[in-house]
């Protein structure tokens, strides 16, 4: 890799990780290239990036992006999302189906560093989808009710007067 397309590389993960609001610091050592592959469909799916970088690219474009703090040892895969709950979500589902060979090791949440009890907590949480619908349920409940009541009603009627 040449010094000019380091510095490419190096200015497009400052302005990706200074966009996204969740990044995870995972080792992957022991995940076969078919398990890679599948996460990164994994990740994609969930409109999330990932990629394997050399830790001193990395911690430049960290820098950067004025995110410090960040585990960066041994072998490195960065996911980075504008979702932390799905994010989240797919590392620690991906991480339970491979036997857990992916391993978090920290994380960036919206300015503050987490650890991988922090991210396993987060990935437990409801998604936007699922509070969506909570809220909806909650919110139609009374008219629910209220048509089930007026059902009932109609079918005493019909029976009182047969």
């Amino acid at each position: 890799m040449t010094k000019a397309e380091k510095n490419a590389l190096i200015e497009n993960l400052s302005a990706e990780f200074q966009a996204s609001k969740a990044i995870a610091v995972c080792d992957y050592k022991g995940l076969k290239v078919k398990e890679l592959e599948a996460l990164r469909v994994e990740i994609r799916a969930q409109n999330a990036k990932v990629q394997v970088i050399k830790n001193t690219l990395a911690s430049i474009a960290l820098k950067n992006s004025n995110i410090e703090g960040l585990e960066l040892k041994e072998n490195n895969i960065f996911i980075w999302s504008d979702d932390q709950i799905s994010l989240s979500k797919v590392i620690c589902r991906f991480s339970n189906s491979v036997g857990g060979k992916l391993v978090v090791k920290s994380g960036y949440f919206e300015g503050v560093l987490v650890d991988a009890k922090h991210i396993e907590a987060v990935s437990k949480l409801p998604s936007r989808e699922e509070l969506i619908g909570m809220l909806l349920s909650v919110w139609t409940a009374p008219a629910r009710y209220f048509a089930t009541g007026l059902d009932n009603l109609r079918k005493q009627k019909e029976s009182e007067y047969k």
